[in-house]
């Protein structure tokens, strides 16, 4: 994954009461300006999200938000983003979230968070795409949503090759690296059909 020229962060539009999450965010959206690597994110100046776009903009980063009309109306938006995308519905962010996006990383979140991540990874799953998703395992964040997927390994759910599609490191400089290094599986033969 050389080419690596924008990454789609998922992540809270709150802030929690975590101050290390709220630092790697930072940390996340400035490693990504300085290595000239596009920001897409949901477009919101609160949360963690406000946070990885700061990171990002106080690097001169380039910084896409992607939102739907009706969360426009509620959210607070980011009105110094690069580029503000505004769509219909929350399938159409996703779609365009992942059409311009060449790789994706989640930070700690809620409910949405969850939701992003277990599409964009079933989507990966069913050989849609073969980009890189990245689990940024935040102070341990992470730590009983890793140990619910390797039992459903263990009980037959979940095979080991697609949980490997999950990229977890606990610092951004390993993810990153993870990220770069990627190398999409072949989509299974079953999968080869004609989708036209």
């Amino acid at each position: 994954m050389n080419n690596l020229k924008s990454i789609c962060v998922f992540c809270g539009s709150s802030e929690g009461n975590d101050k290390a999450i709220v630092d790697v965010a930072l940390q996340l959206g400035a490693t990504m300006a300085q290595r000239d690597i596009t920001l897409v994110y949901g477009a919101a100046k609160i949360g963690i999200m406000g946070k990885v776009a700061q990171g990002a903009l106080d690097n001169d980063g380039k910084v896409i938000g992607v939102i739907p009309e009706f969360l426009k109306l509620k959210e607070v938006v980011h009105l110094g983003l690069t580029e503000l995308i505004v769509n219909e519905t929350m399938h159409e962010r996703k779609m365009k979230m992942h059409e311009i996006s060449d790789g994706f990383i989640t930070l700690p979140g809620g409910f949405g968070t969850f939701e992003e991540l277990f599409e964009i990874i079933t989507w990966a799953q069913l050989g849609l795409h073969q980009k890189p998703i990245g689990l940024l395992n935040v102070n341990g964040f992470y730590d009983d949503l890793i140990a619910m997927l390797k039992t459903m390994v263990a009980k037959g759910f979940l095979k080991q090759e697609n949980l490997e599609l999950l990229l977890v490191d606990t610092s951004v400089e390993g993810l990153l690296a993870q990220i770069k290094d990627f190398k999409p599986q072949p989509v299974p033969k079953w999968l080869k059909v004609d989708r036209t």
